[in-house]
């Protein structure tokens, strides 16, 4: 497993550490699952951005259940 540093002020650490107890997880744990959260949410944005543009410009391709059932084979 790999180590990463991070520098913050004094005051940041003491919110980050007492968010940590109140959540009774360890200060890694939330860093990590914070910064994956962020991640996937960027994410999620982005294709929903780039959804709502293709609806806006009228290139969505949508697809029934029975074609998507017929593509699947089911």
């Amino acid at each position: 497993m790999s180590t990463i540093s991070l520098r913050v002020p004094e005051e940041e650490l003491n919110i980050l550490k007492r968010y940590a107890e109140f959540n009774n997880k360890s200060l890694s744990d939330i860093i990590r699952t914070t910064m994956l959260e962020k991640i996937e949410d960027d994410y999620d944005l982005k294709v929903f951005s780039e959804y709502d543009k293709e609806k806006t410009e009228g290139t969505l391709k949508t697809y029934s259940h029975e074609e998507v059932w017929k593509e699947l084979g089911l």
